[in-house]
């Protein structure tokens, strides 16, 4: 009998480790619901292993402190691609083998069926987001903005900016801006001459702008009246204009795109049950899944032609993507190798530019 117990305590331990519950650690709003409806709950239904979700500003910060103490309550992180190799590069994230993912509906092997880019040696991209600039039809009843050169032309479309308080993308913006092809901003950013360039174009527009740190903040600066363009998240402008019905227009001009990907930290405590959960998240039919509830793009090229209407049963949701093609026509794909090397030099630069 004794021994009876023993087994049937080992097969519930055993059990249970199968059966672990998980933690996903993501950005909250809009973005975690459509995590939670296309991938926890068929993963739950599918599994028996329930998700558990927490919230950050930038969930890396909060990943980086678990692994460097020892003490990782966490089991996947949704992080931004920078963060993702920067972490990786540091020991901090487990390798992901891509062969683990499931291929393509039509047998395409998911290291050529993913985007360029969205699969890294410890990172797996789920959505493509964008930072773009959106502005208040109401202020533009003749002449609408159209450029992301009209964003920077104050006289022509006279009003206060909204601005991420951040190097990354608005310099990248102010060259385009300035004419720069998408494809020779980096080139001309890695020099002296073209970071000059980028901040002088800032200059421009410096005194008219009110700056910004959280994604909910643009869309409630143009509803307020503070600012009549604002860059932004174009799943925070979507939104508003869906759902808030607000009197906006995005503007996919000079558009910078980037990955959200998933990651697991080193040691996290429940590894194979995250694993699965990527590989479930990450499939063509839950990537397209989730352009239900926000306008982000998938990763994967098979989830493109799955894409259809938003929760509200009306909106088709493939002109709302980043990796639309007429979205694509002059679009700039944030460099994550650029950015990796110089982030704390140039946002230095940066801070020390918005004091003077």
């Amino acid at each position: 009998m004794k021994k009876l117990l023993i087994l049937t305590t080992a097969l519930a331990a055993a059990a249970s480790a199968a059966h672990a519950d998980i933690t996903v650690i993501s950005w909250g709003g809009a973005y975690e619901k459509s995590q939670v409806e296309a991938y926890n709950r068929p993963f739950t239904a599918q599994t028996g292993i329930a998700v558990k979700m927490l919230a950050a500003d930038n969930p890396a910060a909060p990943i980086k402190s678990m692994v460097e103490s020892n003490n990782v309550g966490v089991d996947v992180a949704d992080v931004e691609y920078t963060d993702a190799i920067r972490l990786c590069d540091d020991g901090l994230l487990e390798e992901i083998d891509p062969a683990i993912l499931p291929p393509a509906p039509d047998g395409t092997p998911a290291t050529e069926d993913f985007l360029p880019g969205a699969l890294t040696d410890c990172a797996v991209g789920s959505m493509v987001f964008s930072t773009v600039y959106g502005y208040d039809v109401t202020k533009f009843p003749d002449e609408k903005p159209s450029t992301i050169a009209d964003f920077f032309d104050t006289e022509k479309f006279p009003g206060k900016r909204g601005m991420r308080k951040s190097a990354r993308a608005n310099l990248e913006m102010a060259l385009m801006a300035e004419g720069v092809p998408a494809a020779e901003v980096y080139d001309l950013l890695a020099t002296p001459e073209g970071l000059d360039r980028a901040f002088a174009k800032l200059d421009t527009i410096k005194r008219n702008v009110v700056w910004w740190e959280a994604g909910a903040q643009p869309p409630q600066l143009l509803a307020d009246g503070e600012v009549v363009m604002t860059t932004a998240y174009n799943g925070r402008l979507f939104t508003a204009v869906v759902t808030e019905n607000k009197p906006f227009a995005m503007v996919w001009d000079g558009q910078v795109y980037e990955y959200e990907l998933f990651v697991i930290p080193k040691g996290a405590p429940n590894k194979d049950a995250a694993l699965e959960y990527i590989k479930f998240a990450t499939d063509t039919q839950r990537l397209a899944d989730q352009t239900k509830w926000i306008s982000y793009g998938p990763a994967r090229k098979s989830s493109l032609s799955l894409v259809g209407l938003y929760e509200d049963g009306k909106t088709e949701m493939a002109p709302h993507m980043p990796t639309a093609e007429a979205n694509l026509a002059n679009a700039l794909r944030s460099s994550y190798e650029f950015w990796v090397d110089r982030d704390i030099e140039i946002n230095e630069r940066f801070s020390t530019w918005l004091a003077e």
